[in-house]
């Protein structure tokens, strides 16, 4: 498996397409998370989620705001990482091509996830190391105090931020073996991510008892109540406390696994070409 995981690392590091969902993850990180708030606080305009403060914005809120994006629009981009990963052997038609190398089904998906798992880690501190840079520049030009969270709650932080991460790419992962495609796992996870489960949230819920009560269990809920229960804004989309953070943690950790071997499964079981 070792092999594996190698082999996995270093496609990954030298796929550009691995480069450029990471540039996307950073500038979006930044724009939406700094630069427009900035902006609004300079501007002293009103409007939606122009309730941030500058304080919000400096520091100390580092960990918090790392986090906002992760439920949803930084999530669906691990999503797609975790599709290309898995899925790209399909679209290629590389599935024999690896297997003929000796490795067996079971071990070149472990391979496979165990670099993508890598991959979130290294994007979630990425997300981390351009926000404690904006914060700093922000907290410069306003002549504000810096101050840094404590090491605790940076490794929670971060712990948390990768747990999210490496859910949505084992949703991407297992989407990609259940459909053998990639195009249509990242189509079909995107609209959930990005507009069924919204739906729920904001129209469904309110309405439906059972719906609101159903959203407890669901990945997305769980992965905003994580991010809330540590500071992520309120007003992020996704970032809602609907239930609390421990329970949020082991939701999102039992998605995780479940997505993970529920592909491990389906690839072992099924025909690969």
């Amino acid at each position: 498996m070792s092999r594996s995981f190698r082999a996995e690392t270093v496609k990954l590091v030298r796929r550009p397409a691995s480069w450029l969902l990471l540039a996307i993850t950073l500038v979006l990180s930044l724009i939406f998370t700094y630069v427009f708030p900035y902006a609004g606080v300079a501007g002293g305009t009103d409007g939606p989620n122009t309730g941030r403060a500058l304080p919000a914005l400096l520091p100390d809120q580092l960990v918090g705001n790392s986090l906002g994006g992760l439920p949803v629009f930084l999530g669906s981009i691990l999503l797609i990482l975790g599709v290309l990963t898995v899925g790209g052997e399909y679209g290629w038609g590389t599935w024999k091509t690896v297997l003929t190398q000796g490795p067996s089904r079971l071990e070149v998906y472990a391979g496979k996830l165990l670099a993508l798992a890598a991959a979130a880690l290294a994007v979630v501190l990425a997300v981390f190391a351009v926000g404690a840079v904006a914060s700093l520049l922000i907290a410069s030009a306003e002549a504000q105090p810096v101050t840094w969270p404590s090491v605790g709650e940076l490794l929670t932080g971060i712990g948390a931020g990768w747990l999210i991460a490496t859910m949505w790419a084992m949703l991407g992962a297992v989407l990609a073996v259940a459909l053998r495609a990639v195009a249509l796992p990242v189509g079909l996870g995107l609209v959930w991510m990005l507009a069924v489960q919204n739906l729920l949230a904001a129209i469904a819920a309110p309405l439906v008892d059972w719906v609101a009560k159903a959203q407890e269990g669901l990945p997305g809920p769980n992965a905003g109540s994580l991010a809330a229960a540590l500071g992520a804004p309120g007003d992020t989309p996704g970032v809602a406390a609907t239930v609390g953070g421990g329970q949020a943690a082991l939701v999102v950790a039992a998605y995780l696994v479940g997505f993970a071997a529920v592909g491990a499964v389906l690839l072992r079981r099924r025909d690969i070409g």
